[in-house]
């Protein structure tokens, strides 16, 4: 019998840095649960549970790594804040820090020093000494354990030099307190960095609806959105959102999607047109029959790709990754060799040996290079997405940021796809009527741009099937054309010219009909650039991206368009199958992108380094491509680009920040020169150096 298996997802509380969420990902996995996915910035924890633990148990487990599971649709009211503890500690610590300044004799009483010292402490041991405990039973310590020895190691010392009553040169409790109460500041002051930079998944998050107007037996019924049911009939009155994906039965509006494609102009939607959930109707009213509910909608799978890239790692980060798992027993060890050299071979006093020791643990700073991926990666993703541009995960950007061949399908892609038709010829004596009618029929059976073009052009003749032209059995060849028959068992077919090349030399029309062995009729169509075409390409030339255009359309038109372009390499008349070996072949030189329409080239868009679906929000689109553009703009790739590489070169910038500071830091701490004090002011800022350069991407100039 085989095991239940359930997607559980919870909000964690707690998990301050890249080694908590990786305890919470070793517990769980070690207790035999699958497809754990643990993200420290969301809070978000995701598994697969088969039935091998409960909830409860599971639950038990976390709290007991000093973390805590919560309700992520009820407030948290935890009394006992981050920003509580830090004023607590600064209560106590400021008095204690004032007695080497104040000359005041009480300050400087031992006994009134350990007496503040020892709120602050218990503050220190229990933050830092449960989560630095928890950390190395797991396998996995944390900077908590630096902090928890290093302060530690500062009170003991006093104490020791209180009860033995030592002197003043043994006290050091000053020095404790002000480790505790920095690095807690310095985790408030993460804490709320890190917030900044995940705002994309609030903000989308907002977008949607918590109810809608159902129309039930002719009544309006106000729902709950998440009790909607696929082919409900919903409401939408001017002002109002759409509830959920669905197409319009009735009514007409100008809709704001903004939210979603990032254009700001609104959108004109009819009967029949497809609408997603979250548009804002401006103008009109509607009635949408719902096709998509929960989790299926265009906003929810955007939200769930917005979460799973965030938390996607590039393959810079794997050197950062292995440094910080062994960064913390280094440091220990580093710390525990500065203090016997110091006072074992360099004749330091002791004092002044066990200080620099502690200096050296608290001025490291593993955090930094744990921090300085994922906040990167979630400011650039959150920013893609307020743009209307998807991207899939930390690697996505970085391989988007190296692309060296972009390649372009042609016709909805380069050029507005809306073709007119230029020119009808006519042979073997076809006439007008049969040819339109026949070609109307035959067309409304094909997805392909050019077969819709053809169909909004001949509708406008006014012809239609009751001219006695009736066509059965149509079928769609994919890059060839549609074929049907009549009720005299004639064949009528319609395409590209690989369906007339028997019948005519003449291939410069841009579709023919025939009738069995006759050709009725050539089309000459015209298809212009979109606006944005020509500055968009120049931009990629002027970023180093080779521009190459791949299309099933003639050579003559596709040259054309590449010599409006200044395109010098180009590729014609190919099949999907052809299409495929060129881009495995350009693939295989250099690192190449393929930007389609995400449903007609979805084997290409797969078969390229990475996939660009333009202007297509369909679940094909988000499957087959690793970049989606939710709108028709070409210019948004030039933003996709630019974005991708100034979140690449925010990685770098904290990569090394976080390296130079722990390789300058430590060795001045080690050799004596930072008082622990100093050395915990600057470790405590070192992460907010670091979110901080990742925030900055926010509102950064990319271009």
């Amino acid at each position: 019998m085989s095991k239940h298996i359930n997607n559980t997802e919870l909000t964690v509380e707690g998990m301050t840095c890249v080694n908590c969420a990786k305890s919470v990902d070793r517990f769980l996995t070690k207790k035999g649960l699958e497809d754990v996915y643990v993200n420290f910035a969301t809070k978000e924890v995701r598994f697969q549970n088969n039935d091998v633990l409960s909830l409860e148990d599971i639950k038990k487990g976390i709290g007991k790594l000093g973390f805590q599971v919560i309700d992520a649709q009820v407030p948290n009211n935890n009394w006992w804040t981050m920003e509580r503890k830090f004023f607590f500690a600064l209560l106590f610590t400021l008095p204690l820090f004032a007695h080497m300044f104040i000359p005041w004799k009480p300050l400087h009483n031992h006994w009134i020093q350990l007496a503040l010292c020892i709120p602050v402490y218990a503050l220190g041991f229990w933050h830092f000494g449960r989560s630095a405990w928890q950390s190395l039973r797991n396998g996995v310590p944390n900077m908590d354990v630096l902090i928890f020895v290093g302060s530690t190691a500062a009170f003991g010392y006093s104490l020791a030099g209180s009860l033995l009553g030592l002197g003043h040169d043994y006290l050091f409790y000053e020095t404790s307190a002000m480790i505790i109460t920095l690095v807690l500041l310095g985790n408030l002051l993460e804490h709320r960095a890190v917030e900044r930079t995940t705002t994309a998944i609030g903000e989308l998050s907002k977008l949607q609806v918590p109810k809608a107007l159902k129309l039930k037996n002719g009544q309006l019924e106000p729902i709950d959105v998440k009790d909607l049911k696929i082919n409900d009939i919903v409401q939408v009155n001017e002002g109002d959102k759409i509830p959920a994906d669905g197409v319009i039965i009735s009514g007409t509006a100008s809709l704001d999607e903004s939210m979603l494609t990032g254009e700001s102009e609104p959108v004109f939607k009819e009967k029949g047109q497809l609408v997603v959930g979250a548009a804002l109707v401006q103008s009109g009213n509607i009635q949408v029959r719902v096709n998509a509910v929960g989790k299926d909608t265009v906003l929810s799978q955007i939200i769930e790709l917005v979460k799973s890239a965030q938390a996607d790692k590039p393959d810079i980060q794997r050197l950062a990754d292995r440094i910080s798992a062994i960064f913390v027993p280094v440091v220990l060890v580093i710390a525990a060799l500065t203090f016997v050299l110091a006072y074992f071979v360099f004749d330091v006093v002791f004092q002044k040996a066990l200080m620099n020791a502690i200096a050296v643990l608290v001025i490291s700073c593993p955090c930094a290079m744990g921090l300085a991926t994922p906040t990167a990666v979630m400011v650039g993703v959150g920013r893609l997405a307020r743009n209307g541009i998807l991207i899939k995960g930390g690697q996505t950007l970085e391989l988007f940021a190296g692309i060296k061949n972009i390649v372009f399908d042609k016709t909805g892609t380069l050029t507005t796809g809306e073709f007119k038709i230029q020119d009808i010829h006519y042979y073997n004596g076809a006439s007008e009527k049969e040819v339109k009618t026949i070609a109307l029929q035959l067309e409304q059976h094909s997805s392909h741009p050019i077969a819709k073009s053809l169909i909004k052009a001949l509708n406008s003749h006014q012809f239609s099937v009751q001219d006695g032209f009736l066509l059965q059995n149509i079928t769609e060849e994919k890059a060839v054309g549609v074929k049907g028959n009549d009720e005299k068992g004639n064949i009528f077919q319609i395409g590209s010219y690989r369906i007339a090349k028997d019948l005519t030399k003449d291939d410069k029309h841009h579709v023919y009909l025939r009738k069995n062995d006759k050709l009725l009729a050539g089309f000459d169509l015209q298809d212009e650039l979109k606006t944005d075409t020509a500055k968009t390409i120049a931009y990629l030339k002027s970023q180093g991206m080779n521009p190459i255009i791949l299309s099933g359309d003639k050579q003559h038109k596709t040259a054309e368009i590449a010599r409006q372009l200044g395109i010098e390499e180009f590729y014609a008349e190919h099949l999907p199958e052809e299409k495929l070996q060129v881009i495995s072949r350009l693939s295989a030189q250099a690192s190449t992108a393929m930007v389609g329409d995400g449903i007609n080239d979805a084997p290409a868009l797969a078969k390229a380094t990475l996939g660009v679906s333009m202007g297509n929000a369909s679940p094909v689109a988000i499957q087959s491509s690793e970049i989606i553009l939710l709108n028709d703009q070409l210019d948004y790739l030039t933003k996709a680009v630019s974005i991708s590489r100034h979140t690449l070169l925010t990685i770098k910038q904290n990569l090394f920040w976080a390296f130079a500071y722990n390789v300058v830091a430590i060795p001045v701490a080690a050799l004596g020169y930072l008082n622990p004090m100093w050395g915990a002011l600057f470790m405590a800022f070192s992460d907010v150096v670091v979110i901080g350069n990742s925030i900055r991407l926010r509102t950064k100039r990319v271009d």
